[in-house]
């Protein structure tokens, strides 16, 4: 049971207060992090970093970001807020606050991509406050995570046997996988991920999203660039957060080379251990499509990353909190034809 609270709301002005926060709970990831918002705030968009304070304890977070479309502003709340869930005072608290940065930014509406389980609980939780399913997703929801705990012994062996092959396989013809926080790589990042972009038929990032978002990580010393090679020619990339427990794949490239040798894999494994040297608990592969879904346009990938033994999570899916109902409607229609054309 919780007491009646007198929740207060004030802004953070402190990276160590905010952060200390965040590793008290296992399941924050980067989303929520500092970093993320200076990440954002490099980009030219509003941030704010909120604290709810039980009296002089602080005992709750959310970083929330205004972003700008052609139909209307709106908010969102990226992987959080960071809170008890269980505390309905204080998640009243957040959603008070939620909808009075919205209303006071002219935000149509927030959409909040929870850590949380997909169950009853969550989907509770959102249908009492009035949000309903958003069109879109929100960062990846259905993952696949790896717990990195066991021996490297252990990890290979609960490997799908082509990826263990794959593996081997690069060891043996001497692919090569070095590391980097070098900004120059950043560039031919950007350019592999317009050559993939093509391949695979995704809307591709701009290069100042990829140069601010490594630069912050670089800086904080959260993050790497993995490079894949063969004979001296590129196969794969990949740029990996270090945060909290855990470790990210959260982008990568390939090359039309890549798909001769198995760079990819070997670069996975070499990201794992270097995860586990960091005292990590976990390998996030990030998002995955359905088993079921064939015809999605993941469905390739996700194949490889399953390969490696962990375990599908399926996060909540993102909430919608209108504040506008007119003029979300149009952002509910364009977002639901945009779901099919690019087939996620």
């Amino acid at each position: 049971m919780y007491r009646m609270t007198n929740i207060v709301t004030k802004q953070i002005q402190s990276q160590q207060e905010w952060e200390k926060f965040l590793s008290k709970y296992e399941d924050a990831n980067f989303l929520q992090s500092w970093y993320w918002g200076e990440f954002h705030k490099r980009l030219g968009k509003e941030i704010f970093y909120t604290g709810f304070y039980d009296e002089e304890k602080l005992i709750g977070v959310m970083l929330s970001i205004i972003e700008s479309a052609k139909r209307g502003k709106y908010l969102t709340v990226p992987a959080g807020p960071i809170i008890d869930w269980k505390n309905k005072y204080l998640v009243s608290a957040v959603f008070e606050e939620m909808k009075k940065i919205a209303q006071e930014s002219k935000c149509v509406f927030v959409r909040i991509r929870p850590q949380l389980i997909e169950d009853e609980f969550s989907r509770n939780i959102f249908n009492q406050q009035g949000c309903i399913s958003a069109p879109m997703y929100m960062h990846a929801e259905l993952t696949s995570q790896l717990i990195i705990t066991k021996s490297e012994e252990e990890l290979i062996a609960n490997m799908r046997k082509t990826t263990r092959y794959e593996i081997r396989k690069a060891e043996k013809i001497d692919v090569k996988v070095t590391t980097s926080k070098d900004e120059k790589l950043i560039k031919q990042f950007y350019e592999l991920q317009l050559e993939t972009a093509k391949r695979q038929q995704f809307v591709p990032f701009s290069y100042k999203y990829f140069f601010e978002q490594f630069k912050v990580f670089f800086e904080a010393e959260k993050a790497l660039l993995y490079t894949a090679t063969f004979e001296g020619k590129i196969l794969a990339q990949a740029f990996i957060i270090f945060y909290n427990t855990e470790a990210v794949y959260h982008y990568a490239v390939s090359t039309e080379e890549g798909r001769k040798y198995p760079g990819a894999y070997l670069l996975q494994w070499e990201v794992i251990k270097e995860a586990k040297k960091r005292g990590m608990k976990r390998y996030n592969f990030w998002g995955v499509a359905p088993v079921a879904s064939k015809d999605h346009r993941f469905s390739g990938i996700s194949i490889f990353k399953r390969g490696f033994g962990g375990e599908d999570v399926q996060y909540l899916h993102a909430q919608d909190l209108i504040i506008n109902y007119p003029k979300y409607m149009i952002t509910y229609v364009i977002e639901q034809i945009r779901k099919v054309v690019r087939r996620v």
